[in-house]
């Protein structure tokens, strides 16, 4: 089978002239297109999407790095105000007992120090695997920046008493030992 272009030619329609003009107008349109047009754009709008999520996850990551350095941060000023701060408890012999999460911890202090823990004066605060001394006032401090760093600082007022409760009538002593 025959083109249309020998065809063309055979019956006479169209002389050998114009035939090959059209045929020279052809090659230069395809030469003039790029080949895989739409391929080059589907590749660039794929880069650009991988490109963009590769931007995103380094967002999240430096976010991350930065709680994380913000946290230790926090950290390292806690324990300086902690060691800044502590108050020495040489020679106490009196057992001071408080929670730390669901345990009962024990550390041995003055009689007069025990007495300004009990009215909230001092606050006990957890430093690596110990625990120290502090005035309330730098123990807020550090309340503010990681309640879980204090262990025990009492308030001054009383908890409140709940209606159903049928000890409400009767007073704890300041004094009392547990």
């Amino acid at each position: 089978m025959a083109s249309l272009k020998d065809q063309l030619l055979k019956a006479g329609i169209v002389d050998a002239k114009k035939a090959k003009q059209i045929d020279k107008e052809k090659r230069k349109e395809a030469r003039s297109q790029p080949k895989g047009h739409a391929r080059v754009d589907e590749a660039r709008e794929q880069a650009r999407r991988l490109q963009a999520e590769k931007v995103e996850r380094d967002r999240e990551l430096n976010r991350q790095q930065q709680a994380l350095n913000e946290k230790k941060a926090i950290q390292a000023q806690i324990i300086q105000l902690i060691r800044m701060n502590r108050i020495e408890r040489r020679g106490g012999d009196v057992p001071y007992q408080f929670t730390d999460g669901r345990k009962i911890k024990k550390i041995y202090v003055t009689p007069q120090l025990q007495n300004e823990l009990s009215r909230g004066r001092l606050a006990i605060a957890r430093l690596d695997d110990g625990y120290e001394l502090l005035p309330a006032a730098a123990a807020r401090k550090i309340m503010q920046r990681d309640e879980d760093a204090i262990m025990l600082l009492n308030t001054s007022e009383p908890a409140p008493v709940g209606e159903e409760d049928p000890y409400a009538e009767y007073q704890i002593p300041d004094d009392l030992m547990w």
